[in-house]
């Protein structure tokens, strides 16, 4: 297949470049500056994809959005990351719509964010959205997309959870304390921690992209969550570091404001649909995952 990816100078988007390459998938990311080869398409959002241009590729993957973390969510940065991924998926699917041949399903990123706090709670593809600034922005998210539905676009949208990976994502921030003899769980601890190792990340959205029956929300998280202390002591463990110094839950708000109540409580997230279609993951265990990446 020819697909295009958006974000796909990111974390996420490098694996997955690596990960259909390898497939024999033809790759082309998305830019703002000009283009220097063949595997790009410069793209500044929210204009419009030429439709010739669009009509080339038989997939698309949005992970496009301004990061969530670090930092505070001032209003002024709340309104960046919600505009960036909606003005990007609206120009996709507007670009969709005046394609002669239009690419035959998109992959759209989205986040576990969307079912908000849910304490012990299991939650899978059909627990409705939550509360919160993040549940409001993977909502409204995921409702652009869907609007390629209506074009006869196969649409999958994948609830990415904490992505582990040695190159990005949230642990080598979480590293650093714990080389510091400084590690421990935040807050309680007992707050649920839906994590995934990268190539499972790139795993399934290949297998979105290359499975007909695949469709609607898709959980990307791994089939074993974790509570933040046993995330902790696990992670000291692979780095042979103490994990018992807690931090305590009213530094992270004053650090953190409104984002750090999304490090204070979490979602018990089930990849129920990923599972039920068959995909295998190569890191269910959080200990082989760690042991892999560090």
């Amino acid at each position: 297949m020819n697909i295009l990816i958006t974000g796909g100078r990111g974390f996420i988007g490098r694996a997955l470049s690596r990960e259909l390459g390898g497939a024999g998938h033809n790759v082309v990311v998305t830019t703002r500056r000009r283009a220097f080869s063949a595997n790009e398409l410069t793209w500044n959002p929210p204009e419009l994809i030429p439709p010739d241009t669009l009509s080339g590729f038989d997939a698309v993957v949005n992970l496009a959005g301004e990061p969530v973390a670090p930092g505070r969510w001032t209003g002024e940065r709340k309104k960046r990351i919600l505009s960036s991924r909606i003005d990007t998926t609206r120009a996709l699917v507007q670009s969709m719509q005046q394609a002669e041949k239009r690419p035959g399903v998109l992959v759209s990123a989205s986040a576990v964010g969307y079912y908000g706090p849910r304490n012990d709670e299991y939650v899978s593809e059909e627990t409705p959205p939550g509360s919160g600034f993040l549940a409001d922005v993977c909502v409204k998210w995921e409702a652009e997309a869907l609007r390629a539905e209506a074009l006869n676009v196969r649409v999958v949208t994948v609830r990415i959870g904490a992505v582990l990976g040695a190159e990005g994502g949230a642990l080598p921030r979480m590293i650093l304390p714990f080389k510091l003899f400084l590690g421990g769980p935040i807050g309680s601890g007992r707050q649920w921690f839906s994590w995934i190792h990268i190539d499972d990340v790139a795993g399934i959205i290949r297998f979105a992209l290359e499975n007909n029956p695949v469709s609607g929300p898709v959980n990307a998280t791994a089939p074993t969550p974790v509570t933040n202390r046993d995330f902790s002591s696990a992670l000291g463990r692979a780095l042979h570091r103490p994990s018992c110094l807690p931090v305590p839950g009213f530094m992270v708000r004053l650090i953190f404001g409104e984002m750090g109540e999304m490090l204070l409580t979490g979602q018990r997230v089930l990849p129920a649909g990923a599972l039920k279609a068959g995909y295998r993951f190569k890191y269910a265990d959080l200990h082989d995952a760690l042991k892999a990446i560090l």
